[in-house]
């Protein structure tokens, strides 16, 4: 007996979000073999070709305005990925995924702030329970130091919300594979600017080492958790509802922490997994209750389930 469609749809969007959080942990292995930027640029060279590849012939590619919406929500997706590649160096996978999910909360006060939104009780309240889960998960017990590495990931969270309010503002006029094709490029150029730059002024050593891992690590970020994520994301978002989307999404930094724990013993401790579960009730609280609120895929709630943009 075939499987009801919507039933398809929630597994396909499991298998995304397995995905998605499960890379946490495989670009930390790779940045043995490349400096952050340097990946950054590798993944998202080999993510524009595979896109390239799917929506090339799209007539979207071509409707005017697209490119320069594509070169700002690439600013924002480049920025995002450098800082979390970077604070990989320095936290832990786990902490990196549940520190990322903040974004979720932070979206609502930036429309608040900048676009005149109401602002919802609960909404409120979740944003106030993830930040006291964010003390929890990164600063240790007795002191009041945030690591450099949770910083940069903190600073990865303000540009994902940043990439979730562009996308919603560009996604209803602009087709899926012209912003799609267009904001990976954007992001690809935006690496190629920052990594020599970078390399120049002592702010990163740019390194490259080919190895298998390194090579396996692209595919799976590049062409997995980018292309075939996006391709099948926006198949199943036509089929499942928003709140059904936002609790599946909210799952990657749990599957983060399993991936960490299985592959690299990482363990949270109980401070840890205090801060990391105060932060997944702050985006559910945030999201689901009492209605969530419109969002874009990468993150819990897509802007608009039948044009989703996965990242």
């Amino acid at each position: 007996m075939p499987l009801p469609r919507r039933l398809k749809a929630d597994i396909a969007l499991g298998a995304v979000s397995f995905v998605w959080g499960a890379t946490f942990v495989v670009i930390k292995n790779a940045l043995a073999d490349a400096s952050p930027l340097v990946f950054v640029f590798l993944r998202f060279a080999l993510a524009s070709a595979v896109l390239l590849a799917i929506f090339g012939r799209r007539d979207s590619l071509r409707q005017p305005g697209v490119p320069w919406a594509g070169a700002l929500i690439g600013f924002f997706l480049c920025a995002g990925y450098v800082f979390q590649t970077a604070g990989l160096e320095f936290t832990t996978p786990a902490k990196s995924a549940f520190i990322t999910a903040l974004s979720v909360v932070l979206v609502p006060l930036v429309l608040v702030l900048f676009f005149r939104h109401r602002l919802r009780l609960w909404t409120l309240v979740g944003v106030g329970v993830a930040v006291v889960g964010l003390f929890f998960l990164t600063v240790p017990p007795g002191e009041f130091t945030i690591g450099r590495g949770d910083l940069m990931t903190l600073a990865c969270a303000l540009a994902f919300t940043g990439h979730i309010v562009a996308v919603g503002h560009y996604a209803p006029r602009y087709g899926v594979g012209g912003l799609a094709v267009w904001q990976v490029a954007a992001a690809l150029g935006w690496a190629a600017l920052a990594a020599p730059l970078a390399g120049v002024t002592g702010l990163e050593t740019l390194r490259l080492n080919w190895t298998p891992g390194l090579a396996m690590a692209l595919v799976i970020s590049a062409v997995l958790a980018t292309a075939v994520a996006f391709s099948v994301q926006t198949w199943a978002q036509q089929f499942t509802p928003s709140t059904h989307t936002a609790i599946i999404y909210s799952l990657e930094p749990v599957f983060a922490a399993l991936t960490s724990y299985v592959v690299v013993g990482e363990r949270l401790g109980g401070r840890g997994l205090l801060g990391a579960g105060l932060i997944l009730a702050g985006v559910l609280l945030a999201e689901l209750w009492p209605k969530p609120h419109p969002d874009v895929p990468g993150m819990p709630a897509p802007a608009n389930p039948s044009e989703a943009d996965g990242v």
